[in-house]
């Protein structure tokens, strides 16, 4: 299975041959962090990147972000300029925290050309590379999702409650104290603890202090205590680090599913789902 991750300067090597790469900065701050990706987009990205609010391109849902339909998708993919044949590169204003999300939603419909920068635009401007500012339209074409592969990326609360009936493997992603229920969520609402049987793979495992992917060892060693017999469900707040984990474990050759209601939905104070809290 081919790495999904390209390093700053390959990319930057591959621009400057003229490859045909369209880019894109798929970048989400969670509510606390009370920042506007789409305006720091336009101070400073990639020269030619456009951007990709994971927000908008979604279906409506009581429900944050909820994967798109391939109608939804095929618009806003269209109206960025990007055909199904199209090398797409998915970057992140922080390092890895939501492009994988963009990622493995593309590749939800069939679209397997699609990478993801390893260490974000801090790797990007770390090794002197420039920006630009304002935004740019898009020349707007007519995409067509190559397959609709929801069934095999997507999990729901049903499959879920199977999976942890059934002592499968779900994987969850937030930082531990949220995990653990000794931290609040940052969402209103919402319980804290986690799911029974779940397993604790915060994302910050498998990022370097580069902000990088760090190596297959050292991803392997952080799904130790996750069965890979079975395709693993991954987890977090809204389904967007979940994303990450998928990322990780694509990269040591295993396959996943990500839980796109995840806590949002599990968690919340008006479900009847059983929330655990304690010690992992």
């Amino acid at each position: 299975m081919a790495s999904a991750l390209i390093s700053a300067a390959d990319l930057s090597r591959r621009l400057e041959a003229g490859e045909p790469l369209k880019l894109l900065d798929g970048t989400f701050y969670l509510p606390t962090e009370g920042k506007d990706a789409k305006a720091l987009f336009a101070n400073a990205h990639i020269e030619g990147a456009q951007f990709f609010d994971i927000d908008a391109v979604c279906t409506p849902s009581d429900l944050p972000h909820t994967a798109p339909s391939p109608e939804i998708f095929a618009q806003a993919v269209g109206e960025l300029g990007i055909s199904a044949e199209d090398t797409v590169v998915v970057y992140d204003q922080k390092n890895l925290f939501s492009a994988p999300r963009v990622w493995w939603t593309f590749r939800m419909f069939g679209h397997e050309n699609v990478l993801v920068l390893n260490g974000g635009l801090p790797a990007w401007l770390a090794q002197g590379f420039a920006t630009v500012s304002g935004l740019q339209p898009a020349m707007p074409l007519a995409y067509r999702p190559k397959a609709d592969l929801r069934t095999v990326f997507l999990a729901d609360q049903d499959d879920v409650t199977t999976a942890l009936d059934a002592g499968h493997p779900v994987a969850d992603a937030r930082p531990t104290g949220r995990f653990t229920g000794a931290e609040k969520e940052p969402r209103a609402g919402m319980r804290s603890g986690h799911m029974p049987g779940a397993t604790s793979v915060p994302l910050s495992t498998l990022i370097d202090a580069n902000g990088e992917l760090v190596p297959l060892s050292q991803i392997e060693a952080a799904f130790s205590k996750v069965d890979s017999a079975s395709p693993i469900i991954t987890s977090c707040g809204s389904g967007v680090t979940a994303a990450g984990l998928s990322l990780g474990l694509h990269e040591i050759g295993l396959k996943s599913r990500v839980y796109d209601g995840s806590w949002s939905e599990w968690g919340r104070e008006s479900a009847d789902t059983v929330v655990v809290t304690g010690e992992l």
